[in-house]
């Protein structure tokens, strides 16, 4: 069965994620990013989500998750809970 590790950034506007990934293109710390700005409890282990299955995440999450390069910044991606930036840090097909 499929499964990912990723991280996460989640904050309240398209506006504030796309700066954030500008942010992190430009050389800063995923982690350390997250830790700052992400409103999410996972922010204080720098966005780290763990490592889940196809189906345990929101579909929006599930679609970029199971699809994206792994080690690239995704996003924004917009889910009920806000907007995302995304990275796969680690996924078995």
């Amino acid at each position: 069965m499929a499964s990912a590790n990723a991280r996460h950034i989640l904050v309240s506007s398209e506006e504030a994620c796309l700066k954030l990934k500008q942010e992190i293109e430009g050389g800063a710390d995923f982690g350390a990013v997250a830790k700052e700005h992400s409103s999410c409890p996972s922010s204080r282990n720098g966005g780290d989500l763990g490592t889940f299955g196809p189906g345990q995440m929101v579909p929006e999450f599930d679609k970029v998750v199971f699809s994206a390069e792994v080690g690239t910044v995704q996003g924004p991606v917009k889910t009920q809970f806000g907007y995302h930036l995304l990275e796969v840090t680690q996924r078995q097909d």
